[in-house]
């Protein structure tokens, strides 16, 4: 006797729920991707048919905020504060303007410190010493008169 498998659809019916098969393709994530995130309490937990896992369409706002937050540079530790490190009543307005000040500051010491690099690189492409030795020994003196 065959048995009967439930379906989870992959397109659009009216109320419909999507596998995670169909929700990783629009969204571009692999399904692991999206189990993680359901695991990590970023996404709601899908519904069930059989052992399968059943999302409504309201899985992509969840996927949309994690993809905003991302590009913005948070990790998805700090998608998680946004959704949980705050009272319930906070706009999100506010959640941002808080989480964004924090990366902005981050962002500003990082642009520094590559724009510092910069500059390095640009004098190490003109360097002309014989040895390596030769182009430490400012560096290494100074070293030595710090002891």
């Amino acid at each position: 006797m065959r048995r009967l498998r439930s379906r989870v659809p992959t397109h659009d019916e009216p109320g419909a729920l999507l596998s995670i098969g169909a929700i990783g393709r629009r969204a571009r994530l692999a399904p692991s991707a999206i189990r993680y995130y359901e695991a990590a309490g970023l996404i709601p937990p899908p519904s069930r048919v059989g052992v399968k896992r059943a999302y409504d369409s309201t899985v992509f706002e969840a996927i949309a905020l994690i993809k905003l937050a991302q590009d913005a540079g948070f990790t998805l530790a700090d998608v998680r504060a946004l959704l949980a490190g705050f009272d319930d009543r906070t706009p999100a307005s506010a959640r941002w303007r808080v989480m964004a000040t924090k990366k902005l500051a981050d962002v500003t010491q990082r642009i520094e410190r590559a724009q510092r690099m910069k500059l390095l690189l640009e004098r190490l492409v003109q360097c002309r010493c014989e040895t390596l030795a030769e182009c430490v020994r400012s560096k290494a003196d100074a070293l030595r008169r710090a002891i």
